[in-house]
């Protein structure tokens, strides 16, 4: 078989130039620390890699939702823990102005200070959220849940939406409860022996009236009333807590997860330097040698060998 000058060299330049690209690519996986570069180079192995990142954005996602959802109810923990220990007040001034020593102006001083936690609680009822948001509103965050009237009667002006997000494939959570569900009503039992449904506020407000004119009566009605409204707020915050709780073990989930897929995506995108210069290296000699053995292959000549 004859191998013209042509073919020689034809081969020689294919041989080099395929080892030059492979020396290319390796110094490109070397400075990127990627073990694919173009997608073309493996199609399969990039496939994995675009769904792995898909699946952690999605984690990602679900993970800051879990971080504004756990802000949320711990403010709302916060909020109802107030209105707790608020609630214990109000049944201690109860108890001392109910006390058969306490003298018209004790009362005055009592009602007044009363008064003013009355009206705290009715701020707390209305807390926003750091965006703004009416956190007892049901579903109207941008109106407040409990407003006055014209007849100054508390009135809950939110709905009983309970609102749940996405925390997780398949798996939601509560993130708010309406006014109703932590501000209870309360049932009470009228002279005439009837049962009416009385409000949180109006409770209070009939408690203070109640001290403010010495009645005896309204004012026991009242200490049965503030058990009722106290368990409420506590049910109230035992609910968010449970709802803190899932959000928790979620975050711990999310993490353990997130992790487990980081540690696939590094396995069939990172590379494995030692092992990726090693090869370069070995290109390069395989580079050069080719290079030497064609330089002096193309010097060989016929008439060298004539004397």
């Amino acid at each position: 078989m004859q191998i013209s000058t042509s073919l020689l060299f034809d081969r020689a330049s294919a041989q080099m130039s395929a080892v030059q690209n492979s020396v290319a690519k390796s110094q490109a996986q070397i400075s990127a620390q990627k073990q694919v570069i173009n997608p073309s180079d493996a199609p399969d192995q990039a496939a994995v890699i675009t769904r792995l990142k898909s699946l952690i954005g999605r984690q990602d996602s679900y993970s800051k939702t879990l971080d504004t959802v756990q802000a949320h109810l711990e403010q709302e923990d916060a909020t109802l823990s107030s209105a707790g220990d608020i609630l214990i007040r109000l049944k201690e001034l109860t108890i001392q102005v109910n006390n058969a020593t306490s003298g018209s102006v004790s009362k005055t001083v009592i009602a007044t200070e009363m008064q003013g936690l009355r009206d705290q609680l009715l701020s707390l009822a209305n807390t926003t959220d750091t965006t703004g948001n009416y956190i007892f509103s049901g579903s109207k965050v941008h109106s407040p849940a409990f407003t006055t009237d014209s007849n100054g009667e508390v009135q809950y002006q939110g709905d009983q939406t309970t609102m749940s997000v996405a925390v997780g494939e398949n798996r939601t959570v509560d993130v708010n409860r309406p006014g109703t569900k932590a501000f209870v009503s309360v049932v009470r039992t009228n002279a005439d022996g009837s049962k009416s449904g009385t409000g949180f506020f109006q409770s209070i407000d009939d408690l203070i009236a109640g001290i403010k004119a010495g009645d005896a009566s309204a004012m026991q009605r009242g200490l049965t009333e503030m058990d009722a409204l106290h368990q409420g707020v506590v049910l109230g915050q035992a609910d968010a807590g449970a709802s803190m709780q899932v959000v928790q073990q979620q975050g711990t989930a999310l993490d353990d997860s997130i992790l487990s897929l980081k540690t696939a995506l590094s396995n069939v995108e990172d590379l494995d330097m030692a092992t990726a210069i090693t090869q370069m290296q070995k290109q390069l000699l395989s580079l050069e040698a080719s290079q030497s053995t064609f330089a002096k292959v193309s010097q060989m000549s016929l008439f060298s060998y004539l004397k």
